[in-house]
């Protein structure tokens, strides 16, 4: 299915596809990332990140790094692909992304999707509203997800205001009236203890996801003035080709983007700029960023296990565990809330709630050349 977007404002999906997701070693490996991963579906995530951004852009672009380029072609063959001139997160590459895309379409609307993500039903309406709001107002669209728990290991967004007319679902979402649909940002928070978490949640706060959608001369706007001005001029200045499968290279260009330090979006633009608005969705959504997120979004068996991957599990008096694997067969007696991982000739052991210490880990790793 193709969204109903009119020639003149082609909605353009671009999927972040360079990161490596740590935190999900051993399974995701320097020439394996998370998003070519399929742990729960025969499908990787990258290809389902794609296959719902067909439902709702006219034209799907991959970024990612040179090195999982010919990894994003083979699993996603009918999208574009633009490998970023240096790999410095999540700002300047979906810069680089942006004025591409802007070079080969006329006035177009772009919606930033990372490739990684767990999402449920109703993304398609929800997001189509976010670009909606973002070519009526000329905004940067943020989306913030309705929490439902206070979770520590996500960011927030404070509203100005609550939207007046939140849909009640996303299915059901009225395009008719933008002004309704979103409100601006007051500030954003960072990952908070488990007592901020509760008061954030209280005060009406949305979950930061890490979707975003925007007009181009909006974001190139605030790029100019923010950490990454360097790269932005260095490709203002660029006769950039109109279309996104010509190969592009420019010295200056790939020399602005080596300079400039590695910075998210987020520092970069969004929690600068003073245009910002937000959109609530209600979708379900998981970023699957460590290993003990999978216990919220795979089925567990009577004694509370999860399984990922292709895994054989026996158990006795064993439970609360989350096992995943490539190819294995696991027997588990007596332990319960751990993270049990093996892929490849890697084995990972950790309790549950120490799980986001795995890329304490994979830094250890990588000073070894062990990644």
């Amino acid at each position: 299915m193709t969204a109903t977007a009119t020639p003149a404002e082609p909605v353009v999906a671009v999927v972040l596809a360079g990161g490596t997701g740590s935190r999900l070693y051993p399974a995701s490996r320097s020439d394996r990332p998370k998003q070519f991963l399929p742990l729960f579906e025969a499908s990787s995530l990258l290809e389902q990140t794609v296959s719902r951004a067909r439902d709702v852009a006219d034209e799907v672009v991959v970024v990612t790094r040179a090195s999982y380029a010919e990894g994003v072609h083979e699993r996603v063959p009918d999208a574009d692909v633009l490998v970023e001139p240096a790999g410095r997160d999540t700002g300047p590459a979906l810069l680089y992304a942006t004025a591409r895309v802007d070079a080969a379409f006329s006035d177009p609307v772009i919606l930033a999707l990372p490739s990684d993500h767990l999402v449920g039903a109703g993304f398609a309406a929800a997001t189509r509203r976010g670009t909606e709001v973002a070519a009526a107002t000329d905004r940067l669209v943020t989306f913030g997800v309705e929490p439902t728990r206070p979770e520590t290991g996500y960011g927030y967004i404070e509203p100005a205001r609550r939207p007046s007319a939140t849909p009640e679902s996303d299915s059901d979402a009225d395009l008719s009236d933008t002004d309704a649909a979103w409100a601006p940002v007051e500030s954003f928070h960072e990952k908070p203890d488990p007592e901020t978490a509760e008061s954030y949640v209280a005060a009406g706060h949305y979950w930061n996801a890490g979707f975003f959608a925007w007009r181009p001369s909006a974001f190139l706007r605030a790029a100019a003035d923010s950490p990454i001005s360097g790269p932005t001029a260095a490709l203002d200045a660029a006769e950039l080709p109109g279309t996104l499968d010509t190969e592009f290279g420019a010295a200056d260009v790939e020399a602005a983007f080596e300079s400039v330090d590695p910075v998210s979006v987020d520092y970069a633009i969004f929690e600068v700029a003073d245009d910002v608005a937000v959109v609530p969705v209600s979708f379900p959504w998981d970023d699957v960023g460590s290993w003990d997120a999978l216990a919220r979004v795979a089925d567990a068996d009577d004694g509370g296990n999860v399984t990922a991957g292709n895994v054989e599990l026996r158990t006795l008096d064993a439970g609360d565990n989350v096992v995943a694997a490539d190819e294995a067969h696991v027997s588990l007696i007596g332990v319960s809330d751990l993270a049990v991982v093996t892929w490849d000739d890697r084995v990972l052991v950790v309790p549950k709630d120490r799980a986001q210490d795995v890329k304490r880990l994979v830094r250890r790793l990588k000073a070894n050349g062990e990644f």
